[in-house]
C-alpha cells in the first residue's frame, strides 16, 4: 500500500486529476489542511462527513478546534466555485463535496446499519465502481485514521490508507537523546583524563547538541563512560551530575536515570523531554529535581505541576466540591509521588506541607493557557495525551528564567486521535532534537518494582 505521504508529482497523467481520494471525518479533525496533501489528485467530502464535523464545533477542546477551522477552510473555498461541482485547490488538486453516490444498494447486504462509517464507505464504493465503468477510470482511494474502517474498506475490494501526513517520524526513527558507540580504549583513557573528547575521535558522523553518548570498550573490556555533546556540537564532555549524589532522597539505579538527572538539573538545557514506560521513574525524577532547585537552591519561584484530563477507560463524570477537590482525582499520580519525596505517613499531611510551602502548586493543564509563567520550574506530565497545537500553546507560555519538562510514555496514548509518532511529546523530542537549549532521554528500565516492569512488558 502506497502511504499518503509519498506525494504524486504534479503533470501526471497528462494534466489531469490522477487519482479520487475520499476522506473520512477523522482525517479532517485530525488535520483540518489535510485537504492539501494530496497533490494534484481530486479530493472527495463526503456530505456525511460535513454533518459530522458540525457535530464536533461546539466541543471546547482541540477536536472542537479543528472542527471549527475545518469549516472555515472550506467556506472561504466557497467563493472560488461551487463546492459541489469540484473547486481547484492552489496545489493543484481539486476538492469536492460529494451529494451523490450515496445509495446504500451496494453494502446493504454486508453492512445492514446505516452508520456514518457504512455511509462513509458507500460512498466511496460508488465512486469507484462509476470510475471503473469509465475509459481512463481512477482510481479511488478512501483515506481513514479508524483502522476498522481501513478494513472495512478491504473487505468490500476498495483501497483504503492511513493518513500518515500528521506523523512526525518514520517508526524506526524516533529520537532516544542517546547512542551507544564502541570505542578503542586509548579514547576512553583520554576522555577519563581530559574529561572531554572531540567528537571527530569518536565518529565521522555529526551529533545532535545535548545527545548522550554512551561509550564501550571495542575490544570487549569492561571500561564504559557516559559524556554529553556540548551545545556546539563538537565535543563530548563529563557530566556534572555526580551518581553518587542523591537529589531528595532520589538515586539514578541506571544509566538513563542519571542522564535524565543530568537534563533536569542543567541551567542551560530550558527545555527537557522524557519517555518511556510506567514506571521508569520519569515523574520522580522531574519532581525531585524541581523541589531541590525550588526549595534548596531558590532558582525558581515556583515549582508548576500539570497534565493533561484524559480519563482512562469510562469517565466518571461530574465529581463535587470546589476546583481543587475536582481535580484530585486527576492529580492524585503526582501526589503519590509527592508523598514518597516528603514520606509522609498520615492522611491530609502531604496538603498541610503544601500548604505550608506554598511555592507547589499542581494544576490541570486546562487552566494554563494565557498565563505567561517566568521564573519557574514546570513539569508537564502525561505529555502524549497533547496534540501539536496544545503543546505549542504550553511551550509558548514558559516564561523567562523558567525551566520546562515534558514527559510521559507515547506507547500509552488515551487520545482517540493521536497514536505514537503524531502525538505533540513526540512532536517536541523530533522537532527540537537539534537545539541547544533542549535535551531528551528515553528511559528503557523500569525501576518501580519486578511486577510493574513485568506488566510493562509483558501487557
Amino acid at each position: 500500500m502506497t502511504p499518503v505521504r509519498k506525494r504524486i508529482q504534479p503533470g501526471v497523467g497528462g494534466g489531469r486529476l490522477s487519482k479520487i481520494y475520499v476522506l473520512d471525518t477523522n482525517v479532517l479533525l485530525q488535520d483540518p489542511n489535510s485537504i492539501y496533501s494530496f497533490s494534484d489528485n481530486e479530493v472527495v467530502i463526503p456530505a456525511v462527513v460535513l454533518e459530522e464535523v458540525d457535530s464536533k464545533k461546539r466541543y471546547m477542546d482541540e477536536i472542537g478546534r479543528n472542527a471549527r477551522q475545518v469549516s472555515k477552510i472550506i467556506d472561504s473555498l466557497r467563493q472560488t466555485g461551487k463546492l459541489h461541482e469540484k473547486i481547484p485547490l492552489h496545489n493543484g488538486g481539486a476538492l469536492r463535496i460529494e451529494l451523490n453516490h450515496r445509495s446504500f444498494h451496494q453494502l446493504q447486504e454486508i453492512f445492514v446499519e446505516k452508520t456514518n462509517d457504512n455511509r462513509i464507505l458507500a460512498v466511496a464504493k460508488n465512486l469507484s465502481l462509476e470510475e471503473q465503468t469509465k475509459e481512463n477510470g481512477r482510481q479511488v482511494i478512501l483515506v481513514s485514521k479508524d483502522a476498522l474502517v481501513r478494513v472495512k474498506a478491504d473487505a468490500i475490494g476498495l483501497v483504503s490508507e492511513d493518513f500518515l501526513n500528521d506523523r512526525v517520524v518514520d517508526v524506526d526513527h524516533i529520537y532516544k537523546g542517546f547512542l551507544e558507540i564502541y570505542v578503542q580504549k586509548e579514547s576512553l583513557d583520554l576522555f577519563y583524563d581530559k574529561g572531554e573528547i572531540n567528537v571527530s575521535d569518536l565518529a565521522n558522523h555529526p551529533f545532535y547538541a545535548n545527545q548522550f553518548i554512551l561509550m564501550k570498550d571495542a575490544l570487549g573490556g569492561s571500561s564504559s563512560a557516559v559524556g554529553l555533546v556540548d551545545s556546539t556540537g563538537k565535543k563530548v564532555k563529563k557530566l556534572i551530575f555526580d551518581t553518587q549524589d542523591h537529589i531528595w532522597g532520589i538515586r539514578p539505579r541506571n544509566v538513563q536515570q542519571t542522564m535524565a538527572f543530568e537534563l533536569l538539573l542543567r541551567t542551560d538545557i530550558p527545555l527537557v523531554t522524557l519517555t518511556g514506560k510506567a514506571g521508569t521513574g520519569k515523574t520522580l525524577m522531574a519532581l525531585a529535581a524541581g523541589l531541590m532547585q525550588t526549595e534548596d537552591l531558590n532558582r525558581y519561584k515556583k515549582l508548576l505541576v500539570a497534565r493533561p484530563i484524559v480519563p482512562v477507560g469510562k469517565d466518571i463524570g461530574f465529581l463535587p466540591g470546589e476546583k481543587q477537590e475536582k481535580l484530585r482525582p486527576w492529580m492524585q499520580p503526582i501526589y503519590d509521588n509527592l508523598e514518597y519525596l516528603f514520606n509522609t505517613k498520615k492522611p491530609g499531611e502531604l496538603d498541610a506541607i503544601l500548604a505550608g510551602m506554598g511555592s507547589i502548586e499542581v494544576e490541570a493543564l486546562t487552566y494554563i493557557r494565557g498565563r505567561s509563567i517566568p521564573d519557574q520550574f514546570i513539569i508537564i506530565d502525561e505529555a502524549q495525551n497533547l496534540t501539536k497545537h496544545e503543546v505549542k500553546t504550553i511551550l509558548t507560555r514558559v516564561g523567562e528564567r523558567s525551566k520546562i519538562v515534558l514527559m510521559g510514555d507515547p506507547e500509552q496514548i488515551d487520545h482517540p486521535y493521536l497514536d505514537e509518532y503524531n502525538n505533540g511529546l513526540t512532536y517536541v523530542v523530533e522537532r527540537f532534537k537539534d537545539q541547544k537549549a533542549a535535551g531528551h532521554v528515553k528511559l528503557v528500565k523500569g525501576e518501580r518494582s519486578m511486577l510493574a516492569k513485568l506488566a510493562a512488558d509483558l501487557l
